[in-house]
């Protein structure tokens, strides 16, 4: 808690600027999406690929509520509620958009039960694509073009208090969606779904609800998913459905085998290189251009675009692969390496 506050106090009084304080919360939102992923892929051993359909679902549905609620708009007219309750009412604008992928995650949940594997992966990446073309189809709330509006909310609540609060709701959900799947892992529905990795049938016969299971899992993963996406969008101010394509999955399950599969600690971390090294690729991809230009390897006109850096991850997880299957946690968390550790990981 105490880089918490010590990370907003620096961005109040302006000594964190902007482009640093996204890429805080970019963080924040990768390691949410990471964390909450590896309840599927990695404590309960299926192979979903399709996160970014839920948190699609929760970006719009979180959005759609703030802009009717608080602000005026060319579809939904005039605010139902004064601009300056959008502050209170936030959290719980968050919350209905989770919700709404958590049953989503749930209808998808239901197919589970009887798949698992590929089969599983390709109904997660058509809900995936149902998902996205659904809201593409829907031209009340933009459609292809996109939804936005989300920013008036943002200035809303810096009006009221002047503090930067996306920046705070970010680090709150992340705390909490850590703290969350750390204790869900520990109860009794977290040894269920490990005991579904190890042996299904196995899991079945000691009497475990193994569809239960499944049930609660992906919808706490979705809606963890969903609720990344509701701060996706207010940070950004604008979103469309191309940002929730089948890319975006892939980050997601790039980010969960690169930190270990089962590791909530390497889930975290894996958020944070992974968002530093696209961040990084955004200097390094400028000077690719100039260095090949210098050396005549590249026409004057052509360019090297930062679609490149769908070559250079998807390298880094075949190298991985190859030379560390495991991930850079493997199924271990950083109190197994740091003993003294373990007293946070406590739960009376």
């Amino acid at each position: 808690m105490v880089l918490v506050f010590t990370l907003i106090g620096l961005s109040y009084y302006n000594f964190l600027d902007l482009y640093v304080q996204s890429v805080i919360m970019f963080i924040g939102i990768n390691i949410i999406l990471s964390t909450s992923l590896n309840i599927v892929n990695g404590y309960m051993g299926e192979f979903a690929c399709g996160h970014a359909a839920f948190m699609a679902i929760g970006a719009y549905v979180s959005s759609i509520l703030n802009v009717f609620l608080f602000t005026k708009d060319k579809v939904f007219g005039l605010p139902l509620l004064p601009p300056e309750l959008a502050l209170y009412f936030f959290p719980l604008v968050l919350l209905a958009g989770a919700l709404a992928a958590a049953l989503a995650g749930g209808l998808v949940a239901i197919p589970s039960f009887k798949t698992r594997g590929d089969y599983l992966a390709i109904i997660t990446i058509a809900a995936n694509f149902i998902v996205t073309s659904t809201i593409i189809n829907m031209n009340s709330i933009g459609g292809a073009r996109g939804f936005m509006g989300m920013k008036k909310i943002v200035y809303a609540m810096e009006d009221v208090i002047a503090l930067p609060w996306m920046l705070i709701w970010v680090m709150l959900s992340t705390i909490l969606t850590v703290w969350l799947i750390r204790r869900y892992v520990s109860s009794t529905f977290g040894k269920g779904i490990i005991a579904i990795n190890q042996d299904e049938v196995a899991a079945e016969i000691m009497s475990v609800n193994t569809n239960k299971m499944k049930l609660a899992a992906f919808m706490i993963s979705s809606g963890l998913a969903g609720l990344a996406g509701g701060l996706f969008a207010h940070i950004l101010g604008y979103i469309n459905p191309g940002s929730f394509g089948i890319l975006k999955s892939t980050e997601c399950l790039v980010m969960v085998y690169l930190g270990g599969m089962g590791s909530l600690s390497g889930s975290v971390i894996s958020a944070i290189l992974f968002t530093l090294l696209l961040e990084g690729l955004r200097f390094v991809i400028p000077w690719i251009n100039s260095a090949l230009h210098y050396v005549h390897l590249l026409p004057d006109t052509y360019e090297v675009s930062q679609v490149w850096k769908w070559v250079l991850i998807p390298l880094i997880l075949v190298f991985l692969m190859q030379f560390r299957p495991e991930g850079i946690m493997g199924n271990k968390e950083l109190s197994d390496i740091f003993p003294k550790l373990k007293k946070w990981y406590k739960f009376k």
